[in-house]
């Protein structure tokens, strides 16, 4: 009888090992798909963020909080 909780936690970790697998494809195969559409409209992927300064709404945002302590 002691095989039957181990079986039962064999095939929970098999479970969790494939779908771990499973969603690893997926964000390859996503992955694929985006860098196909962005080399299709001469975009850079992933994408790279724009190194402005802060925007106006954080720093009003971070006056207030200055203000109230």
């Amino acid at each position: 009888m002691s095989e039957k909780p181990q079986a039962k936690s064999s095939l929970m970790a098999m479970e969790l090992e494939v779908e771990a697998e499973g969603r690893e494809w997926m964000r390859q195969r996503l992955e694929q798909k985006l860098q196909a559409q962005a080399d299709q409209e001469g975009l850079v992927f992933p994408p790279q963020r724009k190194k402005n300064k802060a925007s106006a709404h954080r720093v009003d945002a971070a006056k207030k909080r200055q203000r109230r302590h």
